[in-house]
């Protein structure tokens, strides 16, 4: 994403997992806010880290306090394995927040199959008392049984749909989020992947890790 972009190579149950790290942007003085981990859309039809969805959340981050970690799932780009249907992909995201975030406050963000498996995550994560913030934009609902977001976290956790999202319907966001009385914020004439609109997903990104502003 810049100059500051750093490569790693993490350990999962199927291998290699390969990342990226953006340092935070911080003014003087400024504390960092936590470490936040994004996940990418569906690998089998071209999702890895490099997203352009993916790369926005990161921006977001970045820009709000963050150090930001996007990687690839196994079988994409360097990262060993296969394709697991979001199980294994799991247990990869969860080993990424061990390995980069072992203490400290996190921030959870997904795109589309990747906010699927996030929302496994921070049901997972939650208890544990470090999550910050959390990110679903264009929640596979249609595709994928997404775990609902637990109470105590909604008013952490962010959900963008693009209004006209003809890969995953804004109506199959509503019928998962109606029951949790869970908002979804909506973004206009918005498509699944945003084309256009990046800059307006960004600030709403921020907006959401930034409140004061």
């Amino acid at each position: 994403m810049n100059a500051q972009t750093e490569r790693l190579t993490l350990t999962g149950a199927a291998g290699a997992i390969e990342a990226l790290r953006d340092a935070a942007v911080l003014n003087a003085g400024q504390p960092l806010r936590g470490v936040a981990v994004i996940a990418h859309p569906h690998p089998l039809f071209g999702g890895s880290m490099d997203n352009k969805v993916v790369q926005t959340l990161a921006r977001a981050f970045v820009h709000s306090g963050f150090t930001a970690v996007r990687f690839n799932f196994r079988g994409v780009g360097a990262s060993a394995g296969a394709h697991d249907a979001g199980q294994g992909e799991l247990q990869d995201l969860l080993e990424v927040v061990r390995q980069v975030a072992p203490a400290g406050p996190i921030a959870l963000a997904g795109f589309s199959f990747g906010a699927f498996v996030t929302s496994h995550a921070l049901a997972q994560l939650w208890p544990e008392g470090r999550i910050e913030r959390a990110v679903l934009v264009g929640t596979a609902t249609s595709r994928f049984s997404v775990a609902p977001v637990p109470a105590d976290a909604q008013q952490r956790t962010l959900v963008v749909h693009g209004e006209a999202d003809d890969t995953v319907a804004l109506a199959s966001v509503m019928d998962w989020a109606r029951p949790q009385i869970l908002p979804v914020t909506v973004v206009p004439g918005g498509g699944h992947f945003f084309h256009g609109q990046l800059p307006l997903l960004k600030s709403l990104v921020v907006r959401h890790l930034l409140p004061g502003l």
